[in-house]
C-alpha cells in the first residue's frame, strides 16, 4: 500500500481545522525534466524544509521534492506541541547511552526548541506560538513519577521551567476528573503546525531553494553523484537528504526496518464559548501519560483540538470524529454532545525506542525520521543537523545517530501485524489503569 495516496487526495491538504485556517501560499510547480543541484532533499515537511533552508543560507544549490504539498504530512496535521527533552525520558537515556551522551542529547533537545522559536522570529512566521505544555497523570503514582522526573531535570540539568502541579493545581488548570496532577513546562510551547510549515517553505524559497510539489520520488540511485528518479524527471546531486518520515515507502529498506508508519487522529469541536474554561483555564497544551497518548489544547477561536484514538491499520476509519470522540469524552464527559466541526487523520512514524533514527545510509545520503510524536522541534532540528553534517560539522548528527536503534521484529514485512498485537496490549493496559 502506498501511504502517499491511501487516505488522501493527491496534492491536496486534508479537510482539517489547520487547513481551514492556514495562511495560504501559492503552489510550487512540479518537476519537469532533468535538473542538477548540490543537494536534493526528498520530503517537504519540517525535516526537509529545515534542511533545505539551512543549506541554502549556507550557499548550497538545493532542490526539494514533495509528492503532494509542503507540510502535507504529519508536519501540517499534528497536535502542535513543541516539547522539551527527547521523546525517550532523560533517565532512560542515561541508562541507555551513559551520562555523557545523555547530557549531549539533552542539550540538543534544548537547541531544537530554541531553533523553532528563532526561526519563527527570524522569518516572522505567523503560527500562534504560545508557551506552555502540561503533562498530567491519571493516578497518584503517575503524578509522583512526573514530579520526580521534573526534579531530576532540575537537579541534573538545571532546568527550571517546570511548575509542579499537585492534584488541586492540576484540576485548577484542567478541570477533568480523570487527571491527578503532573507538571506544567513553560519552556515548551504550542503552535499552528501547518502555518509553521508554510512559513518555513516561504523562507526556504526566499533563500533560493527550488521547491517542486506534486513530484513523487520513485527511487534513489546510490552513486556519486546520486540520482533521484521521479516520473517527471530526475535530479542529479552530490548529496541526498531523505526526509520522508511515515511516507518513506520502499525508498530505503534499511531505514524502513527501524522506522514504522502509524496513524493518529485529531478532532476540532465547535467553538466552546464559556465552556472552554471547563477544559483549560490557561492557554497551554496538555499531554497525558497513557501509552496511547491523549493530547489537546484550545485553538485561537476557542475550539478544543483533541488528539487520540487507536489505529491498527493503514486505512483511516470512515468516521474519524466518532473514533476521537470516545477518548475525548472519557476526559471531558460534559462534551459528550458537543459538535465536531473537523476531524482528520495523519501518518507519522515511530521507532522501537521512540527516539528519532538518524543515519548515513550511504556516504552521500543522509536520512532522519521516526520522531514518534515529538517532531515539531526534533524534526526541525534534524534538518539543521543534516545540513551541518553536509558542511562537515557532524557532531550533533553523529550524537543522535549513536543512539542504538532496534529493528522492528520481522523487519518491514512483519512490523505492522506485530504492532497490532503490541498496541492492543498497551491499549488494554491503559483501560485497566495498569
Amino acid at each position: 500500500m502506498n501511504l502517499l495516496y491511501a487516505n488522501d487526495r493527491k496534492a491536496e491538504y486534508p479537510a482539517s481545522w489547520y487547513a481551514a485556517t492556514a495562511n495560504p501560499i501559492d503552489r510550487f510547480p512540479a518537476l519537469s525534466g532533468d535538473v542538477k543541484a548540490d543537494v536534493c532533499v526528498v520530503g517537504g515537511g519540517y525535516t526537509g524544509l529545515s534542511a533545505a533552508l539551512h543549506l541554502a543560507e549556507a550557499g548550497f544549490d538545493v532542490v526539494l521534492l514533495e509528492a503532494h504539498r509542503v507540510g502535507f504530512g504529519a508536519s501540517g496535521r499534528n497536535g502542535g506541541q513543541l516539547g522539551s527533552a527527547q521523546r525517550m525520558d532523560q533517565e532512560d537515556l542515561e541508562r541507555l547511552v551513559g551520562d555523557e551522551d545523555a547530557a549531549k542529547l539533552w542539550d540538543l533537545a534544548e537547541d531544537a526548541k530554541d531553533l523553532v522559536k528563532s526561526l519563527i522570529a527570524k522569518h516572522q512566521i505567523d503560527c500562534d506560538l504560545k508557551p506552555g505544555v502540561a503533562v498530567l497523570g491519571l493516578s497518584a503514582g503517575e503524578q509522583q513519577e512526573l514530579h520526580e522526573h521534573a526534579a531530576h531535570l532540575s537537579d541534573r540539568y538545571g532546568y527550571d521551567q517546570m511548575e509542579i502541579l499537585d492534584e488541586g493545581a492540576g484540576h485548577a488548570l484542567c478541570p477533568s476528573p480523570t487527571y491527578r496532577g503532573g507538571y506544567l513546562d513553560m519552556g515548551a510551547a504550542h503552535l499552528h503546525p501547518l502555518n509553521y510549515a508554510l512559513g518555513l517553505a516561504q523562507a526556504a524559497a526566499k533563500a533560493g531553494v527550488r521547491i517542486f510539489e506534486g513530484t513523487e520520488v520513485l527511487g534513489v540511485e546510490d552513486a556519486s553523484p546520486a540520482v533521484v528518479r521521479t516520473s517527471q524527471g530526475n535530479v542529479t546531486a552530490d548529496h541526498i537528504i531523505m526526509a520522508c518520515n511515515g511516507y518513506l515507502g520502499d525508498l530505503n529498506r534499511s531505514v524502513a526496518a527501524k522506522v514504522m508508519p502509524i496513524n493518529n487522529f485529531i478532532a476540532a469541536t465547535e467553538p466552546l464559548g464559556t465552556e472552554a474554561a471547563r477544559v483549560l483555564t490557561r492557554d497551554v497544551a496538555v499531554a497525558d501519560t497513557k501509552f496511547v497518548v491523549n493530547y489537546f489544547r484550545l485553538s485561537a477561536d476557542g475550539r478544543l483540538l483533541f488528539g487520540g484514538g487507536e489505529s491498527y491499520g493503514y486505512r483511516f476509519p470512515a468516521d474519524i470524529a466518532t473514533k476521537v470522540r470516545k477518548p475525548m469524552t472519557e476526559i471531558f464527559p460534559h462534551l459528550r454532545d458537543v459538535k465536531i466541526d473537523y476531524a482528520w487523520g495523519g501518518t507519522l512514524a515511530i521507532t522501537m525506542r521512540r527516539m528519532p533514527y538518524l543515519a548515513r545510509v550511504a556516504p552521500n545520503i543522509l536520512s532522519a525520521s521516526g520522531y514518534s510524536g515529538h517532531g515539531v522541534g526534533t524534526a526541525t532540528h534534524a534538518g539543521q543537523l543534516m545540513a551541518l553534517a553536509i558542511q562537515g560539522q557532524a557532531e550533533g548528527f553523529d550524537t543522535m545517530a549513536r543512539v542504538p536503534a532496534l529493528p522492528f521484529p520481522g523487519g518491514a514485512a512483519l512490523r505492522s501485524p506485530l504492532l497490532v498485537l503490541a498496541m492492543t496490549w498497551f491499549a488494554l493496559r491503559d483501560r485497566l489503569g495498569l
